[in-house]
C-alpha cells in the first residue's frame, strides 16, 4: 500500500485506515512506539505484558512437546 503524508498544522501525518488498525488491534487510545533504522518507520503498539507472558509460556510448552520433531525438521 502506498501512502502520502498529509499536512497537519506545522507537521505531517500518516493516516492509517480502520482495517489496518483493526488488524493491529489498536485505536486512538493505544500507546505505540515508533522506531526507525534510518530507512523505514516501525510502529509497535504497546501490548499487555500478561499477553506476552502467555505467549512465551505457550511457546516453551510447544518446544518441550515437539522438541524431537522440530529438531528433525531443522536437519
Amino acid at each position: 500500500m502506498r501512502k502520502r503524508l498529509v499536512r497537519h498544522g506545522n507537521s505531517l501525518a500518516l493516516v492509517i485506515e480502520k482495517p489496518i488498525l483493526d488488524l493491529l488491534g489498536v485505536d486512538a487510545e493505544t500507546a505505540s512506539e515508533i522506531t526507525t533504522d534510518g530507512q523505514a518507520l516501525v510502529l509497535t503498539p504497546d501490548r499487555d505484558p500478561e499477553r506476552g507472558e502467555a505467549f512465551r509460556s505457550a511457546l516453551e510448552q510447544a518446544n518441550r512437546t515437539y522438541a524431537e520433531d522440530l529438531k528433525r525438521l531443522a536437519e
